[in-house]
């Protein structure tokens, strides 16, 4: 299934917060793990979400409808970017602590994690955040082509027994594509749980 992403609203502050009543699924991560890319990637085009090689760029919350299917994803400001004044770090966090913890449609945090990196505090900071507010987590590695699989597997497995989960962190790369497909499959399966159950219970016995 083919799905197109646009740009729905764009929030930076909780009192903007006006939420459409329709799942919705938050992206996450590091200043410059590859955000904006991932959103592009998933909507199949280059200048959706700007893009910069400056970490911090994304500085609101951009909520974008996914269509056919009618859900959202929330492209939530990066965390860990150390030129930000401690003003607007506040004002980040609370931005997004009030969208993660105030939001009935949330259904998940999808967590970009750097595959180049081992696993970082802050990240592991999040996930510990998600878990004690029992938001479902959805990780991804970003910027897996410029890994060898070698160093892919290694720091997959360091997550997985730091999200005590038997699957590894999905695999993914804005650049060539991989892993991109699947991640809309678990996009999908995560807004509509319904629809898994659904597709489990007609299966053949």
């Amino acid at each position: 299934m083919h799905h197109t992403l646009s740009l729905e609203s764009t929030i930076y502050t909780p009192s903007q917060m006006q939420l459409p009543d329709a799942p919705q699924l938050a992206l996450a991560g590091r200043s410059n793990v590859g955000k904006s890319s991932l959103v592009n990637a998933l909507a199949g085009r280059r200048t959706l979400a700007k893009t910069s090689s400056t970490p911090g760029k994304t500085r609101s919350i951009n909520l974008y409808r996914v269509t056919p299917g009618d859900f959202y994803l929330a492209d939530l400001p990066g965390y860990g970017y150390a030129r930000a004044s401690h003003a607007d770090r506040d004002a980040w966090a609370r931005l997004i602590h009030t969208y993660l913890t105030d939001n009935p449609h949330l259904r998940a945090l999808v967590v970009l994690l750097d595959s180049r990196l081992a696993p970082q505090q802050l990240d592991m900071d999040l996930v510990a955040y998600a878990q004690e507010h029992h938001i479902p987590l959805l990780p991804v590695l970003t910027k897996v082509d410029k890994t060898s699989l070698k160093e892919r597997a290694q720091v997959a497995r360091r997550w997985a027994d730091i999200l005590g989960s038997p699957e590894p962190p999905l695999a993914v790369s804005s650049r060539t594509g991989l892993g991109v497909a699947q991640l809309w499959q678990r996009l999908r399966r995560y807004a509509f749980p319904e629809e898994v159950a659904d597709n489990t219970l007609d299966a053949p016995k």
